[in-house]
């Protein structure tokens, strides 16, 4: 092909590599497209909009501004609210994330039955997480305080759901539980895309099992911890059924995540000062969410 024939056709295959969307394809999004605006979407602005109002929810209303947003920013509930889901967000995530990395490098080992122990791993991944708190909940006020009492050992005495300065220990003991299954698959698939050429040559030039792992396999399964370091930490802000079933929010509101303060305030008349508590949190996971894209764009995340 000469040159002339060159440029004339390349607008022409620029063209065709750019064919326009078939209209049926449209048609398949509409539903969907439909259903997330009106359950989503509306919903969502309407709510922004009734947290500049003194609403209770029901009847007549006024307009007042940021009122509700200036007010939660002094609030010691909502500030203590905050603190708490924050910090257990950040404790859970690094609990989970150590936790499944170790299983995860365990179970892709050359040991037996990891096929069936990998199952079992998983099973706390399909039970409600309300029913893990409740079955958790009797644990810690019976079976540990009677384990503490038949072997003497005092701080096991008194359920961890009682003191206000270790319940938020037994929530990210039970919420680690539940998550943990999930976080360890995509460390499994992490792992097992790492080829095996590369062991064979660091076994080679001499390199142990303990080297191997931080030199060569962390490095390499860096973006699958990005991935489930961010991912755990947004679920875990919206955390509401564990902390229920266990604590429900006490002992006082020693345990009241961001979530039941929200829905609290809900019950309890007070719509639009949670509903501009609910806005500065969803800007909150808004912000995580850039978070994310900005770390993981550009990269090969999963190999």
């Amino acid at each position: 092909m000469t040159t002339t024939e060159t440029i004339v056709a390349g607008p022409a295959a620029t063209h065709r590599s750019r064919r326009r969307v078939e209209p049926i394809y449209y048609l398949f999004l509409l539903p969907s497209l439909v259903l997330f605006t009106l359950a989503i979407t509306v919903p969502g602005i309407v709510g922004i909009f009734f947290s500049f109002t003194d609403s209770i929810g029901i009847g007549s209303w006024n307009f007042i501004g940021l009122t509700n947003y200036i007010a939660l920013f002094s609030d010691p509930a909502i500030l203590q609210s905050y603190l708490f889901t924050f910090g257990f967000a950040t404790a859970t995530v690094i609990v989970v994330n150590i936790v499944a990395f170790l299983l995860a490098v365990g179970l892709t080992s050359r040991i037996r039955f990891r096929t069936g122990l990998r199952t079992i791993f998983v099973i706390p991944m399909v039970i409600s997480g309300i029913i893990i708190a409740y079955v958790f909940n009797f644990l810690f006020s019976n079976s540990v305080p009677s384990l503490g009492q038949a072997t003497g050992i005092g701080w096991l005495q008194e359920s961890l759901l009682a003191n206000p300065d270790l319940a938020w220990v037994a929530i990210v003991i039970v919420t680690a539980w539940q998550a943990i299954p999930g976080t360890l698959l995509i460390y499994i698939a992490g792992l097992l895309s790492v080829p095996g050429d590369v062991y064979e040559a660091a076994e080679i030039d001499g390199a142990n099992k303990r080297q191997q792992l931080w030199r060569i396999t962390v490095p390499l399964v860096a973006g699958y911890v990005v991935i489930n370091v961010i991912l755990g930490f947004k679920n875990f802000l919206n955390a509401y059924d564990v902390i229920v079933g266990l604590t429900n929010g006490g002992p006082g509101t020693a345990t009241r995540s961001i979530a039941m303060s929200i829905i609290f305030g809900f019950n309890s008349g007070d719509y639009a000062y949670q509903m501009a508590n609910a806005t500065i949190f969803f800007l909150v996971a808004v912000l995580i969410s850039i978070l994310q894209l900005s770390l993981t764009r550009g990269r090969k995340v999963f190999r």
